[in-house]
C-alpha cells in the first residue's frame, strides 16, 4: 500500500500525518510507504515545522528527516490512496492531475472520521502551538482508521 498525504505546503500537516501514519502502519507491521507533498511549491527541500516537529517528538514521532516537496500529477498514478487535508487541496490536486485525475483514489483526510462530511484539517500555520496540538490528535484519530480499515487488504 501506498499513500500520501497532501497539505498546501506540505510544511505543518501533511508531515504530521505522513509521521503519524507511517509509525501506526509500521507498528501494526504492515509494509505501507507514505509519503507527502504540498500543492504549493513554497517550501520544497525545506524540514517540516518546528512545531509539527516538535508536537511529533511530544509523541513519540520524528519527521525532522522529511523534506517537502510538491504534488506531481504523475503522484496520482503511483499511490494507491491520496488524503488531502482540505477542500482547497482536493480542489487543487484535482486541478494538477488534469487528465490522470482519479477520483476514487482522492479523498479528504478527516472523511475516515466524519464519512461523506468532507470536514477540513484546519491549518495551524497561523496559530500558536496549541493548534498543532488539535491538528496532530484529529489526524491521530483519522489515521486509526485508515490502519484498521486497510490492514485488512494487506
Amino acid at each position: 500500500m501506498k499513500i500520501l498525504m497532501v497539505c498546501l505546503g506540505n510544511i505543518c500537516r501533511s508531515p504530521l500525518a505522513e509521521g503519524i501514519l507511517q509509525d501506526k502502519a509500521d507498528k501494526a507491521g504492515l509494509k505501507w510507504t507514505v509519503d507527502s507533498a504540498g500543492t504549493a511549491g513554497y517550501h520544497i527541500g525545506e524540514t517540516p515545522h518546528h512545531l509539527s516537529q516538535k508536537v511529533a517528538k511530544l509523541n513519540g514521532i520524528d519527521i525532522s528527516k522529511q523534506k517537502g516537496r510538491k504534488f506531481r500529477k504523475e503522484d496520482i498514478l503511483f499511490y494507491d490512496k491520496i488524503y488531502v487535508m482540505d477542500n482547497s487541496n482536493y480542489n487543487d490536486v484535482k486541478h494538477i492531475c488534469g487528465n490522470n485525475w482519479q477520483e476514487e483514489k482522492v479523498d479528504l483526510l478527516l472523511n475516515e472520521l466524519y464519512p461523506g462530511e468532507d470536514r477540513d484539517v484546519p491549518d495551524p500555520w497561523y496559530g500558536g502551538e496549541e493548534g498543532f496540538h488539535v491538528v496532530f490528535q484529529m489526524i491521530d484519530r483519522a489515521c486509526d482508521n485508515i490502519v484498521s480499515k486497510y490492514s485488512l487488504d494487506a
